[in-house]
């Protein structure tokens, strides 16, 4: 399940990075287009990859809190799955934000109310946001198995 969690919010991000490159490059009215359909296709990709991975982090942090109570093990499992856990909600959250905000402020230069340049500033942002998000998350899913695996080894053993 991490993998395809992670293969799905790399394929959003990397989708939020062509869309840039494509606007950033656009000479016709053609391109544009394909700039918002990309980017209107990766930002609910990205919302719904990034959510995923914060409710997937919550349920192994709770199935190794019930293991442990079911086996009477001790130890700062639990902990140490919130602390991976933690980042991974503050900086998915800021990647989500600024990609929906990207987003908004894009239907706006769409219709010409403002300006490209603040929606090329927010898109900008948003992708190097949205890496280190990715970033934060395969750390924490990495960590998160190594606790699993940990707890296994102690029920099992």
């Amino acid at each position: 399940m991490s993998a395809a969690l992670l293969t799905l919010t790399g394929i959003s991000v990397l989708g939020l990075a062509a869309s840039f490159l494509i606007a950033m490059t656009a000479s016709s009215s053609a391109d544009i287009s394909l700039h918002v359909l990309m980017a209107v296709f990766a930002t609910m990709l990205n919302l719904l990859s990034h959510s995923l991975m914060m409710f997937y982090l919550l349920g192994k942090g709770r199935a190794v809190k019930e293991a442990l109570a079911e086996y009477h093990l001790t130890g700062n499992y639990v902990a140490r799955v919130a602390a991976l856990r933690g980042p991974v909600f503050s900086r998915g959250t800021y990647a989500m934000v600024l990609t929906m905000v990207t987003a908004i402020i894009g239907a706006s230069v769409d219709v010409r109310v403002l300006p490209t340049w603040p929606h090329s500033t927010l898109a900008a942002v948003a992708v190097l946001v949205n890496v280190w998000a990715l970033w934060t998350e395969t750390a924490a899913l990495s960590g998160t198995q190594a606790i699993v695996r940990e707890v296994d080894a102690r029920v099992t053993g």
